[in-house]
């Protein structure tokens, strides 16, 4: 069964874009077929995952008004390994002009269906707002992951969102949970992300992923190379974190859905 999670905080700077090409990456390298849909205006998935934002016909923006279907704006990022539905600044336009349409909340969901079965997991990116687009995402997903600084102000962040979840899991997705916390950009040296880190554990147990990324200067290098950390340099810290990530997310798939390989 195909597993499509969003990776979302409203929270801007967090490391949505980061986490979700990484763990695109890392699914890849162990062999899962993986698409990423970049449902952010800025396209830094799209553009760190080596496709050319600029020189695109269609995008992810054309597929929510029904101008193009997904199967023919599915580019594929060769270095990588993985499909991207790509987007680009024409995006920014989508939360006016879905207003108008039916079901304008499933309009992802919709378009998807049709290549959903091509693979194991789809990773939508989402933008750092509670959004229409994001708002998209979540009713298209299975469960959302969500990467957090062990900071407080993030802490006060977290709560919207859990709550937002929890509504779109009430009124328009019942299949939609958290699937875990991912604490980003960690340093240990710094005593309130210990606590902090410790705090997260302690509210919300194993939802909190074993695996913690540690801030690094190769997986904030990576993009501007147009390749995922995990590509860019394997062996760096940040890379073996988010490696290590991607074995933790198809070892906890496995066992919640019950199956050997996915």
């Amino acid at each position: 069964m195909t597993q499509i999670f969003c990776v979302a905080n409203q929270k801007g700077g967090v490391g949505k874009t980061t986490t979700t090409v990484n763990l695109a990456a890392s699914l890849a390298a162990q062999k899962q077929r993986v698409l990423l849909v970049d449902l952010d205006p800025q396209g830094n998935a799209t553009m760190g995952s080596g496709v050319d934002k600029q020189s695109l016909t269609n995008t992810v923006y054309q597929v929510l008004l029904g101008e193009a279907v997904a199967s023919d704006t599915i580019v594929r990022s060769e270095e990588a390994g993985y499909d991207v539905l790509p987007a680009n600044r024409d995006l920014a336009g989508a939360e006016v002009d879905l207003v108008g349409f039916e079901r304008r909340e499933r309009r992802l969901r919709e378009a998807l269906a049709p290549v959903t079965k091509k693979y194991d997991f789809i990773l939508i990116d989402c933008p750092p707002a509670l959004s229409l687009l994001t708002l998209n995402g979540l009713c298209a997903a299975h469960g959302v992951v969500i990467p957090m600084q062990c900071e407080y102000f993030a802490l006060e962040g977290l709560s919207d969102l859990v709550n937002t979840i929890k509504q779109v899991h009430a009124n328009l997705n019942r299949d939609l949970k958290i699937i875990g916390l991912l604490r980003v950009m960690f340093d240990p040296r710094i005593t309130l992300q210990q606590q902090v880190s410790e705090q997260l554990k302690q509210h919300f147990g194993d939802k909190v992923f074993n695996t913690v990324i540690p801030r690094n200067v190769r997986l904030a290098e990576a993009p501007s190379y147009g390749l995922p950390g995990v590509v860019f340099d394997r062996n760096s810290r940040g890379a073996q974190a988010y490696t290590q990530f991607g074995t933790e997310m198809i070892k906890q798939t496995q066992a919640r859905t019950g199956t050997g390989a996915l």
